[in-house]
């Protein structure tokens, strides 16, 4: 199965608005790209005005064909961590399940996008969190980073925890990176490439999640070099 797995080094740091740009730049290349969200939560929260649910967009980067159902394919309202809300909900995660579903799901389709709930240790169920699900699917990671103040630890940590368990990792994102990067954003991407001894690359904001926007933002990532396309 070829593809990748988009972690994040915490909630919120823009791994949704990776995971879409690689699926829809990818889709620009005439590839059949799959999108998946093994695990979703939060659903009880409205969406913003721009965007939508995760599985949304991630879904209307993939283009025709496409349902935020086939996305996503275990949904809790709460907004809360995967155990916790399979946990409140009464609905058990059953994670090697998931696995076997996103085989099935990548051997029908060129490229695989999925994308992780949370950071690498976010805990799933017993014995199982993020990162024994990416290592399942034998899938490299791109690891969508804030580049601001603060993402140096957070992002070597991760790196750390990624290479712990032998996962091969393709790139740090660095998302939204501005058209003049400060000297702190600059000077973060710099020393996460050297520390981290990975290469990094940057996403412009994305304003809006339709597939144009998306697929024009993933444009700017080495995806053919990434994913040894063509």
């Amino acid at each position: 199965m070829r593809g990748c797995f988009v972690t994040g080094t915490d909630t919120g740091v823009g791994k949704t608005v990776v995971a879409a740009a690689i699926t829809a730049a990818l889709g620009e290349l005439a590839l059949d790209v799959r999108a998946i969200k093994p695990v979703l939560t939060g659903l009880d929260e409205p969406a913003g005005p721009d965007w939508g649910h995760d599985h949304e967009v991630l879904a209307a980067a993939a283009g025709a064909g496409a349902t935020p159902e086939s996305v996503a394919l275990r949904v809790y309202g709460p907004p809360v961590s995967p155990h916790l809300a399979a946990e409140m909900s009464g609905r058990r995660l059953e994670p090697g399940l998931i696995v076997q579903e996103i085989l099935a799901a990548g051997a029908d389709a060129d490229v695989v996008v999925v994308e992780g709930v949370g950071g690498l240790l976010v805990p799933l169920a017993e014995g199982w969190n993020v990162r024994r699900l990416a290592a399942e699917l034998g899938l490299p990671l791109v690891i969508a980073a804030r580049p601001g103040l603060g993402t140096i630890n957070h992002t070597l940590l991760t790196l750390e925890a990624a290479r712990a368990a032998g996962l091969e990792i393709l790139a740090v994102v660095f998302t939204p990176w501005p058209d003049q990067p400060s000297v702190i954003e600059a000077s973060n991407l710099a020393s996460v490439a050297s520390l981290g001894a990975v290469e990094v690359a940057c996403l412009p904001f994305v304003a809006h999640a339709d597939a144009v926007s998306l697929a024009a933002a993933g444009a700017a990532l080495p995806l053919a070099r990434w994913l040894s396309l063509g």
